[in-house]
């Protein structure tokens, strides 16, 4: 890895974006940023970054599949979690999944700083604005609750599109698979589920953390 860490980041707010390429730019190189998971999954492997800086809720893929997917084609990289998700389970997750750092975007700057280095020692940092008064060793330890309910890698993806308002053909060509298979996925989804409407959907991706409230 390089003296300054190559650092992608990925967040659906533009001006954030510009605020972290500005804050970061002295001490790391900013190779790219992207505002949405889809991109970052295209990005990632012809970027190369040394840091993957991401907050959970992206549009068309969260920031936890993007992670999951992104994970085995890139074993390297160190993911930094910069989310205003509050959720300790999510925290819990995405140390789980191998991140070096969860911080809030109501943490001070220098918060941010303090993770890309830890990361690049490969050490992790979570914030305590997340942990209170727990030692982050028995924080992390806590157990994350049960989801009898756990849905494959597809079908999350084809939850949060729909969830975010996406008709079957619009999935479809997000995942360039067929309608027919969305709409198969969908089915399975809702049955396993014993979701009956829409709106029942929507509150269990917002449930899962795909989706923002």
């Amino acid at each position: 890895m390089s003296a300054r860490p190559r650092v992608l980041l990925a967040d659906d707010h533009a001006m954030l974006l510009e605020a972290f390429t500005r804050m970061l730019s002295p001490s790391c190189d900013v190779v790219g940023a992207v505002a949405d998971g889809r991109a970052l999954l295209e990005a990632a492997p012809r970027l190369e970054p040394d840091v993957i800086v991401l907050d959970i809720s992206m549009p068309k893929l969260n920031g936890i599949d993007a992670c999951r997917l992104l994970q085995p084609k890139m074993p390297d990289v160190r993911w930094v979690f910069l989310t205003v998700s509050e959720d300790p389970d999510l925290a819990r997750e995405v140390f789980r999944l191998g991140a070096s750092a969860f911080l809030l975007k109501s943490s001070a700057g220098a918060e941010l700083f303090t993770a890309i280095q830890r990361a690049m020692a490969g050490q992790r940092y979570l914030t305590p604005l997340i942990t209170k008064e727990v030692p982050e060793a028995v924080f992390l330890e806590q157990p994350a609750p049960a989801h009898p309910d756990k849905l494959t890698d597809r079908e999350r993806e084809v939850l949060q599109l729909l969830a975010e308002g996406r008709t079957m053909k619009e999935v479809a060509a997000v995942l360039k698979v067929t309608p027919r298979t969305v709409a198969f996925h969908k089915y399975e989804i809702m049955k396993r589920l014993g979701i009956k409407t829409g709106a029942e959907l929507v509150q269990h991706a917002v449930k899962l953390g795909l989706v923002g409230r």
